[in-house]
């Protein structure tokens, strides 16, 4: 019978990236000598992007090659006048300070920042608004990658008065050296695109943790209202995890197509190598091995948020035509 291909449908770009994407291609893909009151692209100006705009090396060539320049915060610090160039600010957000340098020396801001992030951004200055208002000596805890975009215009939110913690192991160091207090109110936010299952999990230690140093059964302690955790990771990211989960276990080899800044994408296909041992990543289709594969294999490409479909379509080509 041979090898079978099938592409997970649901992989590929989440709606931020997508929306993202598509703004910046409504803006490149009109002609230089076009006039566009919403862009000016009549003008010669061009569309900078803070950052790249996904972590995918394949769509950001693409979208170089349409004319977008990717720079990054260096850069803005080196800038003297732009002149009402337009800067990209992508799905992931940015800090406050950075809309004001940004416009400081003429830039025009294009946002691009996902809503479900604006969302949480929202979300975590209230909070901070709130303990600030209140008088009280609380704590915000983000769960997420430290130096990640997301994370930074997170704390840019709260002038960096919030805790990161990347796991369990390191909100338990934390915990033992006194960084995060078991007896402060406390206020607990994911970054969007974290792994559901590890947040309940860290979420319910810390609870335990708190209602014991609080000498309170847990129920008690959930009616004190010491304790606030919010919900805050992407319902997209949260279901496409079970059914990512479904397509791993239904193939025999998995070829995870991500690029490698991708943070949302290493989750995943871990996700997937937890469940499949012959799960492999690549950034390509040049990438892919004829090792991998046996005679009548399933074989089931998928990818991260990051990962467009076009890519994941060429892989699987590749696999099929090379009959591997």
């Amino acid at each position: 019978m041979g090898i079978t291909v099938d592409v997970d449908t649901n992989s590929g770009f989440c709606a931020g990236v997508i929306r993202a994407i598509s703004k910046a291609e409504d803006f490149l893909d009109l002609p230089m000598d076009q006039s566009a009151d919403r862009n000016d692209r009549g003008q010669g100006k061009k569309l900078f992007s803070l950052g790249a705009i996904v972590h995918n090396d394949s769509e950001l060539a693409r979208l170089e090659r349409k004319g977008l320049v990717t720079i990054d915060k260096d850069d803005l610090n080196y800038m003297k006048s732009v002149d009402g160039e337009y800067l990209l600010i992508r799905a992931h957000g940015e800090p406050p300070k950075t809309y004001r340098q940004a416009e400081a020396i003429g830039f025009r801001i294009v946002d691009c920042t996902c809503p479900v992030v604006l969302q949480l951004q929202k979300n975590i200055r209230t909070a901070y608004e709130r303990f600030s208002s209140e008088g009280t000596d609380g704590q915000i805890i983000i769960f997420g990658k430290i130096g990640h975009a997301e994370v930074l215009g997170l704390l840019g939110q709260v002038d960096d008065n919030a805790i990161v913690i990347e796991d369990m192991k390191m909100m338990l160091g934390y915990i033992e050296d006194g960084t995060i207090s078991l007896f402060k109110k406390t206020e607990v936010f994911s970054q969007t695109t974290k792994s559901p299952a590890e947040y309940s999990s860290i979420c319910s230690r810390l609870e335990e943790m708190m209602s014991r140093a609080n000498e309170l059964s847990l129920e008690r302690f959930k009616g004190k209202a010491i304790l606030s955790i919010h919900n805050t990771i992407c319902s997209q990211v949260a279901s496409r995890h079970e059914k990512l989960s479904k397509f791993a276990l239904a193939h025999d080899v998995i070829i995870f197509v991500l690029g490698k800044a991708s943070s949302n994408g290493k989750i995943l296909c871990d996700l997937c190598k937890s469940l499949n041992i012959r799960t492999y990543h690549i950034g390509s289709s040049d990438e892919i091995k004829k090792e991998w594969f046996r005679e009548d294999d399933k074989v089931g490409v998928c990818g991260a948020t990051s990962t467009p479909k076009w890519l994941l379509e060429e892989v699987a080509s590749k696999i099929r035509e090379n009959n591997l």
